[in-house]
């Protein structure tokens, strides 16, 4: 028995594989991503990106799965690109949000002198809005890091956090 998944590459989308190295470029940018794996075979036929395994190990056919849903979140994400918007809520003290490099700086978070940051890789872009953050990129993987990154840098300690639901929530992945 043989498990093989087809991932289709969209219009204006090239692949190649370096060695184990897929790379993907599209209008948006360029993507690489090491694919090797014991026992699994990656082609590039006819456009479109081949993941096969002659194997009938769970594991080995689980990441047959998993190689071509990166192929494909790589080939969206070069097309189309990535976005979260996220929104910032606070009732008792006001939150503001500076960017500085690659970090992003949360001020007066529940009243504390000390700022709270989040780290923001290379490719991933910050759109500060008052109450909201866009955040984009063509890598899925560093863009929803990001979000997670700005979510848990406003996670509420010590308190009841059924009276202080302040904090940074994503609100839409689009």
């Amino acid at each position: 028995m043989t498990a093989e998944r087809i991932v289709e590459m969209p219009e204006g989308v090239t692949a190649e594989m370096k060695g184990t190295c897929l790379c993907i470029s599209g209008p948006k940018g360029n993507l690489e991503r090491d694919m090797h794996y014991p026992k699994i075979a990656i082609a590039i036929r006819d456009n479109n990106f081949v993941v096969s395994t002659e194997s009938t190990r769970k594991r080995i056919v689980a990441m047959v799965g998993t190689y071509a849903a990166h192929a494909r979140n790589m080939c969206r994400g070069v097309a189309e690109g990535y976005n979260y918007k996220m929104k910032v809520v606070y009732s008792h003290f006001p939150i503001q949000l500076k960017q500085s490099g690659d970090k992003l700086e949360i001020v007066n978070f529940l009243g504390e002198k000390e700022s709270r940051f989040a780290s923001v890789p290379d490719g991933v872009t910050l759109k500060l809005g008052n109450d909201e953050i866009t955040v984009s990129g063509i890598n899925k993987e560093a863009v929803g890091m990001t979000a997670a990154r700005i979510e848990h840098a406003t996670k509420v300690g010590n308190r009841d956090t059924r009276v202080f639901q302040d904090g940074v929530y994503i609100i839409e992945k689009a």
